[in-house]
């Protein structure tokens, strides 16, 4: 076997290990990544052949965990793994997102990226290390590819730059990114921030870059050795050049001219550039389009990219007019919505969001359950896109990778803006009814206007923001858009997404598509992107400038509070039995946690009553009992001697038949009281040795006038062996059974 292994060192000495050459030989590249005691496998595979008529790389990308890697099962019936999760498609999307440009713009053949975690410590992340292991099963393969690319996650831990943070780290971070790079290039950045600054955020990038590239050169170590440094030939597609200058000679001149006549209707926009097409078209019959029109099609974008991103360099024309610097037109509205708890609409040039706001209790937290992260989310942001929103005839399907991704973008905006003792779960859901430009970053602004409706008592407001970049001769003359287009996104060389308050950066997303991006222009480009931010957020503050005051009418009330760390058996009960009748009889819900200063327990109900039943039945439970109070208590049972009575919940006492009434009874008959009476008590006294309570009904009442305590009857002189003489002979069953009733009180 010709096994290849490479070490690379990280900054704070921890060391990566890439070993090929041993496992998966099948497959056309395979590597395994190695930290600390934590393993992932990446493999590749590609077809010889494209699929006839395909003119895109069709690339698919999969993470998985397995349980099996941290010594666990999988939850549910079938104990084994299913289908991908939110966060393995999450990892799958950034892997995707740094290696998709990379492969030649005429390479069409089905390219299957499978990362899959095989061993886990719970120390480091494992998604740190599999964008570096995809690269290098691609660098270890013979399938075309302009890498390699390594990928790293930088966090600031007090003050700190850490590569490869640890999942203890990461906890205490105020900047997280993960950034994807080649040995001279930034390719990719996403990552969550707790409002900082762009220069920070910048820094942090150059942190990454630095750690990126000693990644990228132990690779094509690697390859060389391993013997993958000549790639397989491939012809994917077929063109006529003759064609592709017709096409640009008739159709340039008409694409530039739409492309500057600053026609601010999306639609309309797309039926001139396509009428244009198709009269180049016309002059073909319908046999030769059978050949030549795919080609047409292919050459026409070409054309239709070259005029609209020469419009921009040359004459600082956008598609619909606007300068660089401008944002479309903002309207918005707060509680178009009764029934939600909050709700808000955001509208921006041709995108809008409808955003809603749900609030609930501990129950209806989240459950994580993956391989090495278990616990509950109480924040939640659900993005949806459906296909009228770009007016397109289709059906509505699942959720999409694409929706989790931007959803997820949107959620890492607003979620550290929630304050951690706010008691109730929050579910935000954006619909995007309309979309010409970035939905996720509607979503931030709508999410937030939602939350301040729903009477969320968030720390401070967010907004967002797409940026575009057109550049040529590597950098050298650029333009930068801002509040980008759909089409302006897909021609030009870069697009990010920033969100922030008025104080900081919260999130961010980039995706670079070209070489020789200079820390310049980001810096510059950050600086505008700030700027755009700070209007749209302004546009925002002038419809709810601040959160309500109150919830909704109709929004669950949750009252919290701590009680005792002992008493926290007694609310629940055996098998969750009080606790459930609590929750039975007063209608609201019960949620018990313990903490480090007792058990935290949230009540919740739309009914302030029902709240307040609640909360009364368990403040009794966990009351202590007070020498001196008066209690209204409940007969249990019945005895010869007097009646037990329940005067709290949970605590029972012998109301003895002399301290019933100042009348002497003889017997419990002669009192009529039964099981189920009421009867109030005073508590008397707190044995301190048996913590026995001491009742009394009588000193309640009023004391007969000339009332005399009855004479107590003298004990009888014990007989020998130490017994008393009296009753030496009376069966003990009674007082056996009476004595272990008393014991039980």
């Amino acid at each position: 076997m010709n096994i290849v292994r490479k070490e690379i060192s990280l900054p704070d000495g921890r060391v990566i290990t890439l070993e090929t050459g041993k496992l998966a030989k099948q497959a056309d590249g395979a590597v395994m990544a190695t930290i600390g005691n934590t393993m992932v496998l990446a493999t590749v595979c590609s077809a010889k052949e494209a699929v006839p008529g395909t003119d895109f790389m069709p690339l698919t990308v999969e993470y998985k965990e397995k349980f099996a890697s941290a010594g666990r099962f999988p939850g549910g019936f079938t104990r084994r793994e299913g289908k991908a999760s939110d966060y393995e498609i999450l990892i799958a999307r950034l892997i995707d997102r740094a290696l998709r440009p990379l492969f030649p713009a005429n390479y069409h053949a089905d390219t299957f990226v499978n990362v899959t975690m095989y061993s886990a410590d719970g120390v480091d992340m494992p998604e740190s290390i599999a964008g570096l292991a995809a690269s290098a099963a691609l660098a270890c393969s013979d399938i075309p590819f302009e890498g390699p690319i390594s990928e790293v996650r930088v966090a600031r831990v007090n003050g700190e730059y850490v590569v490869n943070p640890t999942f203890a780290q990461c906890e205490d971070a105020d900047i997280e990114l993960v950034v994807a790079a080649t040995l001279d290039n930034i390719m990719m950045v996403e990552g969550e921030m707790k409002e900082v600054s762009e220069a920070e955020m910048l820094e942090a990038i150059r942190v990454a870059h630095e750690a990126i590239k000693p990644q990228c050169q132990a690779q094509l170590e690697m390859m060389a050795e391993y013997g993958k440094t000549v790639k397989r030939e491939y012809c994917h597609e077929e063109n006529d050049e003759e064609l592709r200058q017709a096409v640009h000679d008739a159709c340039y001149q008409k694409a530039y001219a739409q492309a500057t006549s600053a026609d601010t209707d999306k639609h309309h926009r797309e039926e001139a550039f396509s009428a244009i097409r198709d009269e180049f078209k016309s002059q073909f019959t319908e046999e030769e389009l059978e050949t030549k029109g795919p080609l047409i099609d292919r050459y026409y974008q070409d054309v239709e990219k070259e005029a609209m991103r020469r419009a921009v360099l040359d004459e600082g024309k956008r598609l619909d007019g606007r300068k660089t610097t401008e944002i479309r037109p903002i309207w918005c509205e707060v509680s178009p919505l009764p029934g939600p708890h909050g709700s808000s609409i955001f509208t921006r040039g041709e995108t809008q969001s409808l955003s809603t706001v749900t609030l609930g209790t501990k129950r209806d937290e989240k459950i994580v359950d993956e391989a090495l992260i278990q616990g509950s989310d109480r924040f939640l942001l659900h993005y949806n896109f459906p296909p009228f929103a770009t007016g397109e005839a289709r059906p509505m399907r699942g959720v999409g990778r694409r929706e989790i991704g931007h959803g997820n973008l949107a959620c890492r905006a607003l979620k550290n803006m929630v304050p951690k003792d706010f008691p109730y779960c929050v579910r935000v859901v954006s619909d995007i009814l309309e979309s010409n430009g970035s939905s996720s970053m509607a979503t931030v602004c709508a999410g937030t206007l939602a939350l301040m409706d729903a009477g969320v008592p968030i720390k401070k407001p967010v907004s967002g923001i797409a940026m575009g970049l057109i550049s040529e001769n590597k950098g050298t003359n650029y333009a930068i858009l801002s509040d980008i287009l759909g089409d302006e996104d897909h021609l030009g060389d870069m697009d990010f997404k920033t969100t922030g308050t008025r104080d900081g950066l919260t999130a961010c997303q980039m995706d670079i598509k070209v070489d020789g991006l200079s820390y310049e222009i980001l810096e510059n480009a950050l600086a505008q992107a700030h700027e755009g931010r700070m209007y749209i957020l302004d546009k925002m503050l002038e419809v709810m400038p601040e959160p309500r005051k109150d919830l909704k009418p109709h929004a669950p009330r949750i009252v919290s509070f701590i009680i005792p760390k002992e008493l926290i058996g007694a609310v629940i009960g055996p098998g969750g039995k009080i606790i459930q009748g609590i929750q039975t009889e007063s209608g609201a819900v019960v949620s018990i946690d313990e903490i480090e200063e007792g058990g935290q327990v949230e009540v919740a109900s739309n009914n302030k009553e029902s709240l307040d039943k609640a909360v009364s039945m368990i403040k009794a439970i966990v009351a202590l009992p007070e020498v001196g109070e008066t209690y209204s208590a409940t007969v249990k049972s019945i005895m010869p001697y007097g009646c037990f009575v329940e005067f709290m919940p949970g605590k029972e006492g012998l109301l003895h038949i002399s301290e019933i009434d100042w009348k002497r009874y003889e017997t419990m008959d002669e009192t009529g009281i039964s099981e189920g009476d009421k009867i109030d008590v005073k508590l008397l006294e707190i044995d301190e040795k048996t913590g026995k309570f001491k009742l009394s009904a009588r000193v309640l009442k009023q004391k007969p006038e000339g009332y005399q305590e009855p004479e107590r009857r003298q004990r009888a002189p014990r007989a020998e062996g130490g017994e008393r003489g009296r009753n030496n002979d009376r069966p003990r069953h009674n007082g056996e059974a009476d004595g272990a009733r008393l014991r039980r009180h």
